[in-house]
């Protein structure tokens, strides 16, 4: 059984785990800052004000929580032992539970409209920005690694 799994087990060369959680990241933060600026586009009042002040807080977010987050699995990432891991170890099961339940509550929140568009637009950016940041912390990780 032990045989039959490592040959079917997704593996890759550690330094490509990286380029992976790049790409997660950047894919989820691309969605959440399309939605949000799709959403923007509905009229609304103060819709510049809501714009900078998600920036702002996108940034802040980033500095405070996500750089830690990046920091985390970039360091994991680099002390996993084995030279080819499986694809889908850039992320811990915390995490991947993590992401789950955001991604669910963001999908419950817009089905049930129980929070309007441009609400749920200023979260989206303000989640969008940190994630795209943290996957550029990756690339620039691995583009630095030598």
């Amino acid at each position: 059984m032990n045989t039959f799994l490592k040959t079917i087990k997704p593996a890759v060369p550690k330094r490509y785990l990286m380029f992976v959680a790049a790409l997660v990241w950047l894919f989820a933060g691309g969605m959440l800052l399309y939605k949000g600026f799709i959403f923007m586009t509905m009229p609304q009042p103060f819709l510049i004000i809501k714009i900078i002040s998600s920036i702002i807080l996108g940034l802040l977010f980033f500095a405070v929580l996500f750089s830690r987050i990046a920091a985390r699995h970039i360091s994991r990432i680099r002390n996993i032992e084995h030279e080819r891991p499986c694809l889908f170890s850039f992320f811990n099961w915390k995490s991947y539970a993590i992401m789950g339940s955001m991604i669910s509550i963001g999908i419950f929140l817009r089905a049930f409209k129980i929070v309007p568009a441009e609400y749920l637009s200023f979260f989206y950016l303000i989640m969008g920005i940190p994630l795209m940041l943290s996957a550029l912390r990756f690339l620039s990780v691995e583009h630095n690694r030598d």
